[in-house]
């Protein structure tokens, strides 16, 4: 369908949220990065290209630009440029991505000078998200993510994108911005932020809920890509989405798995982190660092076949430290999961990452009765018999304990329920944090 003949008569706003958030097509694509002197291609630039991948554009051709540091009036030099607009038309390449991020100018600069569309890695991700997105506050999240990455370029885009259509990277908010003036989008910007904080109450009340289960939370954290949703999969008999993209999963996914006989947990799926996050995306993961915040235990999913190993494990590492755990607060305890065990069996390099944890296959189902015996060690870790006075106001936390045999209410009193209970050090800390008292505990003193 012709895409003007699409948005006839569809109310702008609307459309943007719902069948506009999708591909138009398969452009086909250019993928420009730069390189550093004396080093081979980047992980980076391949990352792009799976990038591209997931938002389904085809890549003709990569071209490379030997500089330590980008160009700041068109990112790769003019002369570079010239060459990607031959190339450009000499494959009839319809959009021009870079690796990175570029600024206003330079994207100005470089569509002025190549005549093709020319995005960048922020705006690829974004895409992705507005693609992807399947509830309707990730919908505003990210609509509202676009429309800040749009404000700084309104002036100068608009020729070039009249000229060039609509399409990948310009979905959404770019496809309107001559529809849209300044005051018109932060209008939006404004309603938006408004149903979010709507939203926010929402999903504050559905985390309250799963705090008040007796069932220990395992929050599944990784780079995107790394086997989350197989590993959901495998532990609870689930049907969470699988696919070989990155970003398949946008949401948290919760689901109910067996530890040992009797015992149970909560496992969430999370949405996978990546290097370079653009920055006003971060909100559309505050499902998932919520989950990981109010986590009892972390289990970080590696993959082990991957290329950029140890630099996909700091990124993670780096997105954690951070944007979830910003102050001095506990920490729960984290547990590598080296996957994909089956694709490195006969590669001793790959085999050598230097982190301790338990290597499995999700897929294959190798080692996952070892996994879930760490589970069950980490969640049983550092427990201890402690008698407290728990205010009336925490009773969840208590009916959790006692639904798990693990807690005995002794008495009631005016200041609240006195219980005797086996807790380990995260579940004790988490009841001073809501009032508790301590009255008796065999490794802890008196507070």
């Amino acid at each position: 369908m012709n895409e003007s003949g699409d948005r006839k008569g569809r109310p702008l706003i609307e459309d943007r949220l719902g069948e506009r958030a999708r591909i138009y097509g398969s452009e086909r694509a250019l993928l420009v990065g730069l390189q550093p002197p004396g080093e081979g291609a980047t992980d980076s630039l391949r990352e792009v290209e799976l990038l591209a991948d997931t938002a389904g554009v085809p890549v003709l051709a990569h071209v490379i630009q030997k500089r330590p540091r980008p160009d700041s009036s068109t990112f790769i030099g003019k002369g570079k440029a010239t060459e990607v607009k031959a190339v450009a038309s000499e494959l009839d390449a319809e959009v021009i991505i870079f690796d990175g991020e570029l600024s206003p100018a330079q994207a100005r600069n470089l569509e002025e000078a190549i005549g093709r569309k020319v995005i960048d890695r922020t705006q690829l991700i974004m895409d992705i998200f507005a693609q992807r997105a399947a509830t309707k506050e990730a919908k505003l999240q990210v609509e509202l993510a676009q429309l800040r990455y749009l404000l700084p370029r309104l002036r100068g885009w608009g020729s070039a994108l009249t000229r060039l259509g609509g399409g990948i990277g310009t979905r959404g908010p770019g496809e309107t911005q001559l529809e849209l003036d300044r005051k018109k989008i932060n209008r939006r910007i404004h309603t938006i932020e408004r149903r979010l904080v709507k939203a926010k109450a929402e999903r504050a009340l559905r985390r309250k809920r799963r705090k008040i289960s007796s069932l220990p939370q395992v929050v599944l954290v990784g780079y995107t890509n790394s086997g989350k949703s197989t590993l959901l999969n495998r532990l609870c008999g689930s049907n969470a989405l699988v696919e070989d993209k990155l970003f398949a999963t946008l949401s948290t996914t919760v689901r109910r798995g067996e530890l040992d006989s009797g015992r149970w947990a909560l496992f969430i799926d999370t949405v996978g982190f990546i290097r370079a996050l653009p920055h006003d995306l971060i909100p559309s993961f505050a499902a998932t660092l919520e989950a990981v915040r109010d986590a009892d235990l972390i289990l970080h999913i590696v993959d082990l076949d991957s290329s950029s190993l140890e630099e996909d494990y700091e990124a993670v590492l780096e997105t954690l430290n951070r944007e979830v755990f910003t102050t001095d607060a506990f920490r729960p305890p984290i547990l590598n999961v080296l996957n994909k065990v089956d694709l490195i069996d006969h590669d001793g390099e790959r085999a050598e990452f230097s982190s301790a944890g338990v290597r499995i296959s999700a897929k294959e189902g190798t080692h996952i009765d070892g996994l879930l015996h760490r589970i069950r060690t980490v969640l049983n870790q550092d427990e201890v018999e402690a008698s407290l006075l728990v205010p009336y106001a925490a009773s969840d936390l208590v009916h959790r304990f006692t639904q798990q045999g693990r807690g005995t209410i002794k008495e009631y009193t005016e200041e609240g329920i006195e219980i005797e209970a086996l807790l380990s050090t995260h579940e004790l800390g988490r009841l001073k944090k809501a009032g508790a008292r301590i009255i008796a505990c065999s490794s802890f003193q008196r507070e």
